[in-house]
């Protein structure tokens, strides 16, 4: 006999859900790209609670979604620090100096 506090299965017998890529998500706006980061992370976090009540299709396109983010903050992460570097090495961007004055 069913209780109604008895969970339904979620997703086929044995099966996983799909990676969430929480973790690559919340790496990717800590040191990359803020913005895109958050992006990852919401779509991460949808991933378990769609699988949980049974939306398969659901779980795997937010899981998808969550991948293709935290790449995109990734990428972006990596063009905008390799930019200043390369604007450093040239000369454009200058670091502040330190004052080196003597005292008579």
């Amino acid at each position: 006999m069913s209780t109604p506090y008895e969970s339904a299965p979620a997703g086929p017998a044995g099966s996983q859900p799909p990676s969430s890529n929480l973790v690559f998500g919340i790496l990717t706006t800590v040191f990359c790209c803020l913005i895109p980061g958050i992006v990852s992370i919401v779509f991460a976090t949808q991933v378990n609670s769609k699988w949980a009540v049974g939306d398969q299709a659901g779980a795997q396109e937010a899981s998808r979604k969550a991948r293709l983010w935290a790449l995109i903050a990734l990428i972006l992460g990596l063009v905008a620090n390799g930019l200043v570097i390369a604007l450093l090495v040239g000369g454009v961007l200058a670091l502040p100096e330190t004052a080196t004055t003597t005292s008579p």
